[in-house]
C-alpha cells in the first residue's frame, strides 16, 4: 500500500438526472461534447490524470494545488461559453470541489480521506463554481491571481471533522447568474446567535449557551450540514438579513430566535426560515419553567427536524438527550463558567479564579458532572502554571472527569499541558492523540496540540492546530498571535499580516468590554507592530502600563512586540525585568524558546535575567 499527498479535483454535472430524464440522447452528446472539447484537454493542459469516471462526474489528481485550482477555473469558464447556443435547461454545467490530502495508492487508483473529502467540497459548490478546502487555499493565496469567499465550516458524511470551506473565482470575474440564485443542494442550517431578551446583559451567557447547544444537537443530525459556531457567531449583536447570511453561507435554511430568562421562569422563540425564499417554515414561542430546560432543548431540536422534514435516528436522538447533568442548577452554572472563560482567555486571572470558584459550585451540586470538572482542572492548571500561583495543578480534577467519562477530550487536552510543565512529554503527546481521536474538533484539544508543538519546535504543526483553533472559537485570541510569532519565524510575511489582522480584530471586541485586560492588550499591541502601526501600538503600551501596571503577561507581549524592532529592543528588555523578577516557570520556559525574544538573547543583560530567574526558581522548587 502506497501513500502520498496529493491534491485531487471532484466534479459532477449539475441536475444530471433531470437533464437525463428530458433528454437522454442530447444529454450524453452534450457531455461527450464537452469532455471531448473541454473537460480532458484542460486536464492534460494542467498536467492532472483522470482515474476515476463517474459516470457524470470525475476524479482528477494534480501534483501541483496550482494547477488543479487553474484547471478548475478554466473547465468552468469554457464550459459556460460552450454552451451560449444552448437552451439554459439543458445546458451541461459543472460543480467542482478540490481537496490536498493524503491518498492510498492502489494500481490506477486512489482512495482515502483526501478523495472523499473533495467529493464533499464539490456538494457545496455553486453551480458553476469551485469550492476548496481550507489547506488548498492556504497554498495558493497570493500565489495567482483569484478571489476566494470563505464560506466557514460544514460538518458533511462520513467525515469525522468539519470541513472549512472557500469557494474560489478568477480575480475580476463576476458570479454567474446561475451561481448567483443557485440553492444548496444538500440541507444545512446555520443558527444564529439566540437574542438575550433578559434585559440583564449578565444573561448573555444564557443565551449563548442555549445557541451552542442547539447548534451541537443539530451537528448530530447524520442528514443535517450545520454551520460551526464559530461563523455563526460572527453575527452576534448584527442586524442581519437572512436572505443574505444564507447566500454568503450557502445555507438552505437559517434559524433565529431569542432567549428570555427570568427568575424561574424561560421563554424561547424561535423561527426556521427558507434561505431561498424567505419563508417562515417553522416558527414556535416556549414559554416553561427553567427546570423543563432539558426537554425544551430536545423539543426544539427534534421540531427543526421534522420541519425539514429528516429522520431522527434512534442513536441520534439518544446523542441529542445527551446532557452531563440532570440538574438545571449545575447546567446554568457551567454556561456561566463556559462564557466567563472563554471571554477572557488565560491572560485573565481574576476570570480563572472565578472560573474556579463557579466549578466547585458545580461540582457541589452534581460531583458527577464531567465537564465542570475538566473546566475546573483547566483553570486550576492555568493559575498555577501560567500565573505561577499556589495551588492545585488540575491534574487530580482532569483524572475525576475521566472517571466520570472517559470520553472528554477537553480532560486529555489539560493533562497534556500538566504533563508538558513537569517535561513528561512523552505522556502529554499520548494524551494529545487521545483528545485529537475523541474530538477533532475541540477548541482546547487544539489549543493545546499547538502548544505541544510549539515547545517542541515543531512549528509547521503548532500553526496547524492553532489554524483550526482560531476558527473554533471566535473569542479566543492567543491562537492567532501565536501564529503571527510561527509565521513570523518562518518567514511567511502574507500569513503573518493575516493572523496579525484577526487578533488585532479579536483584541479590541474584548477590550471595547474589558479595557484592563493585560494579556489581550499585549496581543493586540503585537498585532498592531506586525501591522506596521508602530505608533498606535506605543499609544496602546502607554495607556495600558498606567491602567494595569502590574501585568506580568502584558508586560511579557509588550516586550514581543517591541523587540522585533531595533529601535525597540532597549524598551523591550526595560519591561521584562520586573517580568522575570516574577515570571512562573511556564512562562521561563516559553520565552527560552520564543522567537520573538531571538533579538535579545545575545544580549548579556537578557542572559542574565534568564539565570537570575532560574536561580530563584530553583530555590522556591
Amino acid at each position: 500500500m502506497h501513500r502520498k499527498l496529493t491534491a485531487i479535483l471532484s466534479a459532477d454535472v449539475v441536475g444530471y438526472s433531470g437533464l437525463m430524464q428530458a433528454d437522454e440522447t442530447g444529454t450524453l452528446e452534450r457531455l461527450k461534447a464537452n469532455r471531448s472539447r473541454v473537460f480532458d484537454p484542460e486536464v492534460a493542459t494542467h498536467g492532472g490524470r483522470v482515474f476515476k469516471l463517474l459516470g457524470d462526474g470525475a476524479l482528477v489528481e494534480f501534483s501541483s494545488v496550482i494547477a488543479a485550482v487553474n484547471c478548475a477555473l478554466a473547465i468552468q469558464e469554457a464550459t459556460e461559453k460552450a454552451g451560449t447556443e444552448v437552451a439554459e435547461a439543458k445546458r451541461i454545467r459543472y460543480r467542482i470541489g478540490i481537496n490536498l490530502g493524503e491518498v492510498i495508492i492502489e494500481g490506477d487508483d486512489i482512495y482515502g480521506e483526501g478523495v472523499n473529502v473533495a467529493a464533499r467540497l464539490q456538494t457545496l459548490a455553486p453551480v458553476g463554481g469551485v469550492a476548496l478546502s481550507k489547506m488548498v487555499r492556504d497554498n495558493i493565496e497570493g500565489k495567482m491571481p483569484c478571489v476566494f469567499e470563505d464560506m466557514g465550516e460544514h460538518t458533511v458524511k462520513n467525515i469525522e471533522r468539519p470541513v472549512h470551506v472557500f469557494h474560489v473565482r478568477a480575480a475580476g470575474r463576476d458570479e454567474t447568474s446561475a451561481q448567483k440564485v443557485e440553492t444548496p443542494r444538500k440541507l444545512s442550517i446555520c443558527v444564529l446567535p439566540f437574542a438575550n431578551m433578559s434585559g440583564d446583559p449578565e444573561q448573555e451567557y444564557f443565551s449563548d449557551g442555549i445557541t451552542e447547544d442547539i447548534i451541537t444537537d443539530l451537528s448530530k443530525v447524520s442528514a443535517l450540514s450545520v454551520i460551526a459556531r464559530n461563523s455563526a457567531f460572527a453575527f452576534k449583536g448584527k442586524n442581519v438579513d437572512v436572505l443574505q447570511v444564507a447566500r454568503q453561507l450557502k445555507v438552505s435554511h437559517v434559524l433565529e430566535g431569542s432567549v428570555r430568562k427570568a427568575g424561574g421562569r424561560v421563554r424561547i422563540t424561535a423561527q426556521l426560515i427558507d434561505g431561498a425564499h424567505n419563508d417562515h417554515i417553522w416558527a414556535e414561542r416556549y414559554d416553561r419553567d427553567l427546570n423543563d430546560i432539558f426537554a425544551l432543548q430536545d423539543e426544539i431540536s427534534e421540531a427543526i427536524v421534522k420541519a425539514l422534514k429528516l429522520k431522527l435516528l434512534p442513536e441520534e436522538k439518544k446523542a441529542i438527550e445527551q446532557r452531563g447533568t440532570e440538574s438545571v442548577e449545575a447546567y446554568n452554572l457551567f454556561l456561566m463558567a463556559r462564557q466567563n472563560y472563554v471571554t477572557g482567555g488565560e491572560g485573565d486571572l481574576r476570570r480563572a479564579e472565578a472560573t474556579i470558584r463557579i466549578c466547585q459550585r458545580i461540582t457541589e451540586i452534581d460531583p458527577n458532572y464531567a465537564d465542570a470538572w475538566a473546566l475546573m482542572a483547566l483553570n486550576q492548571m492555568i493559575v498555577r502554571f501560567i500565573h505561577g500561583r499556589k495551588g492545585e495543578d488540575g491534574l487530580a480534577a482532569a483524572e475525576r472527569a475521566l472517571a466520570l467519562d472517559a470520553n472528554v477530550a477537553a480532560a486529555h487536552a489539560v493533562k497534556a499541558r500538566i504533563f508538558a510543565e513537569y517535561g513528561r512529554h512523552g505522556e502529554a503527546s499520548a494524551e494529545i492523540a487521545s483528545g485529537l481521536r475523541l474530538d477533532p474538533d475541540s477548541f482546547e484539544v487544539n489549543r493545546s496540540a499547538g502548544l505541544l508543538s510549539f515547545r517542541q519546535h515543531r512549528l509547521e504543526d503548532a500553526i496547524r492546530y492553532w489554524e483550526k483553533a482560531t476558527t473554533l472559537m471566535e473569542t479566543d485570541v492567543a491562537s492567532p498571535s501565536m501564529l503571527m510569532t510561527c509565521y513570523a519565524a518562518l518567514g511567511n510575511s502574507q500569513a503573518t499580516r493575516r493572523a496579525a489582522e484577526i487578533t488585532l480584530a479579536r483584541a479590541e471586541k474584548v477590550l471595547a468590554q474589558d479595557q484592563n485586560n493585560g494579556a489581550v492588550t499585549g496581543w493586540g499591541a503585537s498585532a498592531l507592530v506586525f501591522l506596521g502601526e508602530a505608533e498606535r501600538a506605543k499609544e496602546w503600551i502607554n495607556r495600558a502600563l498606567l491602567i494595569v501596571p502590574d501585568d506580568m503577561h502584558m508586560r511579557y507581549n509588550f516586550a514581543c512586540a517591541l523587540a522585533s524592532d531595533r529601535k525597540g529592543k532597549e524598551t523591550a528588555l526595560e519591561l521584562l525585568v520586573p517580568v522575570f523578577a516574577k515570571i512562573s516557570m511556564s512562562l521561563l520556559n516559553h520565552a527560552k524558546i520564543d522567537p520573538d525574544l531571538d533579538s535579545l538573547r545575545d544580549d548579556p543583560r537578557f542572559q542574565a535575567m534568564i539565570a537570575a530567574a532560574e536561580t530563584r526558581l530553583a530555590a522556591e522548587d
